[in-house]
């Protein structure tokens, strides 16, 4: 019997050291993908902020006549609207104010859902996508691909 117990012992180690080795491998990835969370979800942004300088008065138009932005005057609503579809983004991809650009960046997805009323199933489930994504960001950081972490560490290294 004390060999079985032995035996079952030096499989539990190895198993752990194998599951320790494959988490370590796998943190190796975690600053690629946080940036590419962070640049997947301003390229969907910044592209809508330059589709609507690009075509101003369709955006004008749009904001008077099909979204129902609460609050706020259609052409005021299409300054702000594009502004920080072109800021916020650029922010977001630098990791500069990571978690503030996305916290801002969730907030507009949601006041883009709800003033687009004819927004549709697939249109709905991009948005949730994207609001989930920005999450990841604004509750786990930028990464360490980024200018936050940089600057965090120069800022508070001993």
């Amino acid at each position: 019997m004390p060999t079985t117990h032995a035996t079952r012992a030096g499989l539990r180690s190895r198993a752990v050291a194998r599951v320790r080795a494959a988490s370590c491998a796998l943190q190796a990835f975690a600053p690629a993908l946080d940036l590419g969370i962070r640049l997947f979800v301003a390229s969907v942004f910044f592209r809508s902020g330059l589709t609507k300088i690009a075509t101003w008065s369709s955006t004008l138009s749009l904001f008077e006549n099909e979204y129902a932005v609460p609050l706020l005057p259609p052409e005021v609503a299409a300054y702000l609207g594009t502004g920080v579809e072109l800021l916020f983004p650029v922010l977001l991809v630098i990791g500069v104010g990571t978690r503030f650009s996305a916290f801002v960046l969730f907030v507009f997805n949601i006041i883009a859902v709800v003033s687009y009323p004819d927004l549709g199933a697939v249109g709905l489930r991009d948005h949730q996508t994207w609001g989930l994504l920005l999450l990841v960001t604004l509750l786990h950081g930028p990464g360490k691909l980024s200018l936050d972490h940089l600057l965090v560490r120069r800022l508070w290294a001993p």
